[in-house]
């Protein structure tokens, strides 16, 4: 056990705990809270979060282990999959406010503008072109669907968190996203409902 406050003594002491919780001993999860939560709360805060909106981050992390906690197999990962999971959490949150924001945003300009309603033509071929998208998507690898997930969502995705949450070295996440989009792109050229949809 480290004695120095690193992370690695966090990790040592934030499993011993989380060993004990599930061997059945309730009080070791107030010790897992109290261990790790300073840790959490920062990792929510450094998403841009208000102190509110990282503390229902935080509060839904501790929510999402008691769920999954059969899904960990080893005690000395738990703190990874509570600052991984909490990250996810606040990009999410920090995500669905941008978009919030947006929307009042492009409320406020469009008040007064007069309002041009899609012909049924419209809607229809705009359904038909998410349908063959979201179909090829759905054909690339598991490792390209994440990653542009997660770039595609962020405004400005920060590379060494995308890295650290999917696995990938920094440098890989630009050329990776470039091929990933370039399959997308070959697979619709060639799909001729694309181009009736298009």
């Amino acid at each position: 056990m480290h004695t120095d406050g690193t992370t690695g003594g966090l990790a040592e002491r934030a499993a011993l705990a989380f060993a004990a919780y599930r061997s059945g001993d309730p009080e070791a999860m107030s010790d897992l809270v109290d261990a790790t939560t300073p840790l959490l709360w920062h990792t929510a805060r450094a998403q841009g979060l208000g102190s509110a909106a990282a503390e229902d981050v935080v509060q839904s992390t501790w929510l999402s282990l008691v769920r999954h906690q059969d899904s960990i197999q080893d005690p000395l990962a738990v703190l990874k999959w509570l600052t991984t999971t909490a990250r996810r959490e606040a990009w999410t949150v920090s995500r669905r406010a941008r978009r919030e924001d947006a929307r009042d945003e492009v409320g406020e300009l469009l008040e007064g503008a007069p309002t041009e309603v899609d012909g049924p033509e419209q809607v229809l071929v705009r359904g038909q072109e998410q349908v063959v998208l979201w179909r090829h998507f759905a054909a690339l690898s598991e490792r390209c669907q994440q990653l542009l997930r997660v770039v595609a969502l962020a405004e400005r995705p920060d590379y060494h968190h995308v890295a650290e949450a999917l696995g990938m070295p920094v440098g890989s996440i630009g050329p990776t996203r470039g091929r990933c989009l370039a399959k997308l792109r070959a697979a619709l050229t060639h799909d001729p409902a694309w181009e009736v949809a298009s």
